[in-house]
């Protein structure tokens, strides 16, 4: 009896570990906040690929062999929705990583991550930045420079990243992105709420406003038909009046012609 060849069974690469996705709220929307702004300021960029907490797989036929950054770019890539990012598929491999930082993560933040960001992903900018303030240090970047992570200084309190093309600043309390080329902060996804808002209130207030602006167009209108059909009726009216005196006075010089000819007879 000829045996079966079995297939070797496919290497599954998990989506998620079951661990949650961050610390505490904040660090959260430190993540989430960030990542929606990247992705509003490089949507019209087909080639820009923006991202956090999703697994990245380096080594194929290795699901041990991945890390999960906090927020992500990578640029020359297709911008499409993925599960998991599998480096051996990809174009490229992240450019920009921030990792949101605390006490228990910091040690492998600048440890493990940080070797693993220099020399097998060659990130070009890895920021650090613990939103609590629990970390001494707790905002910095690095840039690689020859293979090796050199601390990159802030310029007017704001720390600047060459491979975005943005600044990086705490401003009251949050982690906000400048843009120097327009010297602009980029909205965060609640100002654009508040602004969206606004919009659609101010939206709603011209509607409201040209509908009684027709109204009043109408009424005006239904008005003005009413004058032109009064004053029609009226000249109607008139008309008929000085048609009966007409007649009248044609009866009246009738008579006085005939009462003339009787006295002359």
């Amino acid at each position: 009896m000829q045996k079966k060849i079995l297939s070797a069974p496919a290497i599954f690469y998990p989506e998620s570990d079951g661990q949650p996705m961050a610390e505490t709220d904040k660090h959260r929307k430190v993540m989430n906040n960030t990542i929606m702004v990247l992705e509003r300021h490089f949507e019209a960029r087909s080639d820009v690929y923006v991202s956090g907490n999703l697994f990245v797989y380096f080594v194929e036929g290795d699901p041990r062999k991945s890390i999960s950054p906090d927020v992500f770019v990578v640029f020359g890539v297709e911008k499409k929705f993925r599960n998991t990012y599998l480096v051996w598929k990809e174009a490229n491999t992240p450019d920009f990583v921030l990792e949101v930082a605390s006490p228990s993560s910091i040690s492998k933040d600048l440890g493990e991550k940080k070797r693993l960001y220099a020399s097998v992903f060659g990130v070009k900018e890895y920021f650090i930045y613990d939103p609590l303030g629990e970390i001494v240090s707790s905002f910095v970047g690095y840039r690689l420079i020859d293979g090796k992570y050199e601390e990159i200084e802030f310029v007017d309190g704001r720390l600047p990243s060459k491979v975005l093309e943005l600044d990086f600043a705490e401003v009251a309390g949050e982690l906000r992105l400048y843009d120097p080329l327009k010297s602009e902060w980029l909205p965060t996804p609640t100002e654009r709420a508040d602004v969206a808002e606004d919009r659609a209130e101010n939206a709603e207030d011209r509607a409201e406003q040209e509908a009684i602006a027709r109204k009043d167009a109408e009424d005006r209108a239904e008005q003005e038909a009413i004058a032109r059909k009064d004053a029609e009726d009226r000249a109607e009216q008139e008309a008929v009046a000085r048609k009966d005196l007409e007649s009248d006075l044609a009866e009246a010089l009738a008579e006085i012609e005939r009462l003339r000819a009787l006295t002359e007879q």
